[in-house]
């Protein structure tokens, strides 16, 4: 899952990166156009269609720039490119514009590892009011702006409607939690197949447990999940995996095995990213099934935690390169670019001019299962960003694998996730 990201160890190390040279933020904007071409390195995440959403629009910025020429730079998965970004910060080395996970961009911020935008987005007067406000959540640090949403995403919910048919399925559900576990079972009847692969995913768990009417992470920051609506979240897995009508991959690899068992015909529901529409719809075309999106069901409300990327400045830079950065930045969550990227990958376009555009219109039109998520926006909300909510992650999935494929409680669960955290959260 393109969802979030994990830094063990490496978070006590940014603590003595932190002091690291950063230019003030206010003596960046300088307005000063360079005498030759200002090179910038863009470091980003994902393969395939994402990567090459990339390239692209960097290949496109170059050639309407001549002054700045980007260099971009696949690093691998989140998490391996934001502990890349830390070691190159810390040898002074870093790229000059990158991705930050929603979840981290407090962490990079109050880490001195990137720059506010809020001078650059003043003095432009950029209308940030375009941008989804469903996605700006995760951009703001002490109420400043330290990032611009770029590749959004929202868990949905995928579903092959050819086999739910050949079930006798309503395609146009499920849409409560009871109906998805109706579904999986009659899917699962057969033995051939399973309602659904679903890996312990920290991005399905948030949706659950919003969806039950709970929260992760308190006001104060202090861990929330150890409540009724964190034990239902639980359960509701539990449940399916021993009826057996989930499967229920673990590792490194887990997602995938999701997204292979789905694309070759082995389950007939999946949760996954919108940013996997595109591939998703593609397979389905080439094996000859339909595919059809919906929201996540239902429970107690709707629900949904946001995912994907930002955009962020790395700090440090000298005048020309913050201007040449913010340029770069700029251009690629502009309207024009946003709607590109959206139509190209299936992420959501993250302002409501992109969605507007005559493109994406005739996209809706065309294959409204891109729509699907952009409407779900409604019921989103952003990730926690607290420092430290990368290992309650760890502890979480730990503790909740463990319930579920172990016969564990729920209640045993929750109660060591929540020792774990709190000696993280202090």
């Amino acid at each position: 899952m393109k969802t979030y990201w994990t830094l063990g160890s490496a978070m006590a190390a940014m603590l003595v990166i932190a002091g690291c040279g950063s230019s003030g933020s206010t003596e960046s904007v300088s307005g000063a156009q360079p005498d030759e071409p200002i090179e910038l390195t863009y470091w980003y995440a994902w393969g395939d269609k994402i990567g090459e959403n990339n390239e692209n629009l960097v290949q496109q910025f170059n050639e309407a720039h001549p002054n700045i020429q980007v260099t971009a730079e696949f690093q691998g998965t989140y998490d391996e490119l934001h502990a890349k970004t830390q070691a190159a910060f810390a040898a002074k080395d870093a790229p000059e514009v990158t991705q930050n996970e929603i979840a981290s961009v407090e962490t990079f911020a109050k880490n001195g590892m990137t720059e506010s935008l809020q001078p650059f987005i003043d003095q432009d007067e950029l209308d940030i009011e375009d941008f989804n406000e469903g996605l700006m959540g995760n951009s703001y640090v002490d109420e400043e702006i330290y990032a611009l949403p770029y590749l959004r995403s929202t868990p949905i919910l995928y579903l092959n409607t050819t086999l739910l048919e050949e079930k006798g399925l309503d395609p146009a559900c499920p849409k409560t939690w009871d109906e998805f576990k109706e579904y999986a079972a009659v899917l699962s009847e057969d033995g051939e197949m399973k309602g659904a692969t679903m890996p312990i995913d920290i991005w399905f768990y948030e949706a659950f447990v919003t969806q039950a009417g709970g929260e992760m992470i308190d006001d104060a920051g202090k861990p929330a999940f150890n409540s009724e609506a964190g034990a239902e979240a639980i359960d509701f897995i539990k449940e399916m995996y021993e009826a057996g009508s989930i499967k229920v991959p673990t590792g490194d690899v887990a997602g995938d095995t999701a997204k292979q068992d789905f694309v070759n015909g082995k389950s007939g529901m999946m949760l996954s990213s919108t940013a996997d529409l595109t591939y998703l719809m593609t397979n389905a075309n080439d094996q000859g099934y339909e595919v059809d999106t919906a929201f996540m069901p239902e429970n107690k409300q709707f629900g949904v935690p946001t995912g994907g990327a930002n955009l962020v400045m790395t700090a440090g830079l000298d005048d020309a390169k913050q201007e040449a950065a913010w340029t770069f930045i700029k251009w690629m969550t502009d309207t024009e670019q946003t709607a590109y990227s959206s139509e190209f990958t299936g992420y959501l376009p993250s302002r409501h001019s992109a969605s507007e555009t005559e493109k994406m219109q005739k996209v809706y039109e065309e294959v409204p299962q891109y729509k699907t998520a952009v409407d779900q926006l409604e019921y989103a909300h952003e990730r926690p960003m607290v420092e430290g909510y990368p290992e309650v992650v760890n502890a979480l999935v730990e503790e909740i694998t463990r319930a579920v494929l172990q016969d564990g409680s729920s209640q045993d669960a929750l109660d060591n996730a929540t020792e774990r955290a709190e000696a993280v959260l202090k």
